[in-house]
């Protein structure tokens, strides 16, 4: 098959060398880990040179041995051709065994930097469906914006959770007041035993003739006054809610919160705030029943001031609650215990025995009141509520027989006098002074005395309200409240003691108490129920009439007659917005005494108001 030429066997020879290396590096270099892994020991028989037919599974001995069969290669040049084919391959496959080696050692280093890299827990998930992926960016996005929202670093225009549930809210009006007194008041009168009260006692027959204390009712006044409030109300979560107000004021007084320019003082010195409002309340049955504690706004409904004045405060405990009990038809009811005086430990008394200490004489106001409320159609209200009050302790106590030498000197019931007092209310003196040499036997002057309500107060009142809203947004209500005091006795009224509320003698004849326990008030509004948006208005019209002791003087309204009862008159008013919780107030009063000596006043109020 194969034409043999003289010198072909050394042509043939680097051929043959090249074949041999080509073929035994091939497979060297083609063999994987494993196979280098199981070369073989190095004592293994190598393959010799046959005239066979091939049989090795090595191509290169086969290729060798058969050029020994073809007389190209003799069989020593055979052999070293194997062995050189053999050390070759050795060195190929000893550097791929240390490629393998290197290769799996840069694969352990991997995977340990790897887990070091991972915290202990981390699952790996070969594939994860996309609606799972949705649930984990939902998730992880909701637990994100929450701690952003908690911590305020994702919207810093956005307050904190425990920031929206805190309220602030406030108002201010500055206020014009013009008391105008015509002619005919007796400048002698009007008494201020609010003023004596809660000072030295006074002597009505001090040797300098000076007279009590009295409002000055003949020389008109021009006023400019401050009304500032600022409030907070906390949700306390679980119904419970805890508020603070404060306010100005030019005193402790409970019925206002007026600051009139340039008083305190003057020279615009700076003003007081006070501690108007602190309450916590609980509310629950979907806020059918409310309890509260501390000092807060009146809990009895009322739709006039005959009563309670609009802003005083209330310390105590009350009780609200109310249900529909059908459609547009739903009861309420009112209880509450407020204390309004309690003795201080000292007393202000100083003794010069321990047995001549004084009893404490605290004051309580209990109340109930029960009503409903009737809506008729989405255009008609009708309110209505009847409430019953006692003053417990209000009432003047004649002391014991007192031995007074001068204004320090105490006596036994010196603590049943009020405390807080406007007008209107009928006094008498409450020292029995011993007549003695000091005191001229009881002709004075040295006679130092405190004035007591001759009264006691249970003011049982009827309240209704009629809201006609056929043409809403403006509506037509009807306010009307009742009340007399059921605890009051005429027989107590004896001219001989009493002090105030009687008749002028008139050519010596005797004075009468002409004063009384009833009082009514009535208004009429036409307009807006409130007063929001820039040209919402309303005006309204009334007449009150409150008889000296109907109800306590001290809590009655503070701007009609200038305070108190024994008052009747009209009054008039509106109200305009000027821009959204701004609005203007123009209100007319005038008043009158019903008892006593002549006292009148006509008030003009024109207010600038806004809130927030």
């Amino acid at each position: 098959m194969f034409k043999m030429r003289a010198d072909a066997d050394w042509r043939a020879i680097p051929l043959a060398v090249s074949l041999c290396a080509l073929a035994c590096a091939t497979p060297a270099m083609s063999q994987t880990a494993g196979q280098t892994a199981a070369e073989p020991a190095p004592a293994k028989k190598r393959p010799a040179i046959s005239n066979a037919k091939p049989s090795s599974p090595n191509a290169t001995i086969n290729l060798v041995n058969l050029l020994v069969q073809q007389g190209v290669l003799k069989e020593e040049q055979a052999q070293t051709l194997i062995k050189q084919a053999e050390d070759e391959a050795y060195v190929s496959r000893q550097a791929a065994k240390d490629a393998t080696a290197k290769a799996d050692d840069a694969a352990k280093a991997a995977s340990a930097a790897s887990a070091a890299a991972q915290p202990p827990g981390t699952r790996h998930v070969t594939y994860v469906p996309e609606v799972v992926k949705r649930q984990l960016r939902d998730e992880i996005k909701k637990e994100v914006m929450a701690k952003a929202q908690k911590e305020n670093w994702a919207s810093p225009g956005a307050y904190p959770e425990w920031a929206q549930r805190i309220r602030f809210y406030g108002d201010a009006r500055v206020r014009y007041q013009g008391s105008m007194f015509p002619t005919g008041n007796d400048p002698f009168g009007t008494q201020n035993y609010n003023a004596i009260n809660t000072g030295s006692p006074f002597d009505p027959f001090n040797a300098n003739g000076i007279i009590p204390p009295s409002y000055n009712s003949t020389q008109n006044r021009d006023q400019f006054r401050l009304r500032a409030r600022l409030g907070m109300e906390a949700d306390l979560y679980n119904g419970f809610t805890a508020g603070l107000r404060i306010a100005t004021g030019e005193n402790s007084s409970p019925i206002s919160t007026n600051q009139t320019f340039g008083n305190n003082g003057g020279n615009f010195s700076k003003y007081a705030l006070w501690l108007d409002r602190g309450y916590l309340s609980y509310q629950t049955w979907d806020g059918d029943l409310k309890i509260s504690a501390g000092r807060f706004d009146n809990p009895f409904w009322s739709p006039t001031d005959l009563v309670w004045y609009r802003e005083l405060g209330f310390d105590g405990f009350a009780v609200q609650a109310k249900h529909e009990v059908f459609e547009g038809f739903t009861p309420f009811a009112v209880a509450g215990a407020f204390p309004i005086y309690n003795t201080d430990f000292n007393a202000g008394i100083n003794l010069s025995t321990d047995t001549a200490r004084f009893p404490s004489h605290d004051k309580w106001l209990f109340g109930g009141q029960v009503g409903f409320n009737a809506r008729f159609s989405p255009e008609y209200t009708f309110k209505f509520g009847v409430a019953y009050y006692d003053f417990t302790n209000v009432q003047g106590q004649i002391s014991s027989p007192c031995s007074v030498n001068s204004a320090s000197d105490i006596c036994d019931t010196d603590l049943t006098r009020p405390s807080f007092a406007q007008k209107g209310n009928t006094y008498m003196p409450l020292r029995s002074i011993i007549p003695t040499v000091a005191n001229n036997n009881g002709q004075g002057p040295g006679l130092f005395q405190y004035l007591g309500l001759v009264s006691q107060y249970r003011p049982l009142t009827v309240s209704g309200q009629l809201d006609l809203g056929h043409f809403h947004p403006f509506h037509i209500v009807l306010d009307g409240e009742y009340v007399i005091n059921t605890a009051f006795k005429r027989s107590l009224m004896n001219p001989d003691l009493i002090v105030n509320n009687l008749t002028s003698s008139v050519n010596g004849s005797p004075q009468v108490f002409n004063g009384g326990n009833q009082g009514w008030m009535g208004r009429l509004t036409v307009g807006n129920k409130e007063i929001k948006h820039l040209w919402d208005w309303n005006v309204h019209a009334g007449y009150k009439y409150l008889e000296s002791d109907a109800t306590l003087d001290a809590f009655a309204d503070s701007d009609f007659g200038l305070g108190g009862t024994n008052l009747k008159g009209y009054f008039l008013g509106g109200n305009l917005g000027l821009s959204e919780n701004v609005w203007a107030t123009l209100r007319w009063m005038s008043a009158n005494n019903i008892a006593g000596t002549p006292y009148a006043v006509d008030v003009l109020q024109v207010d600038l108001n806004a809130r927030f």
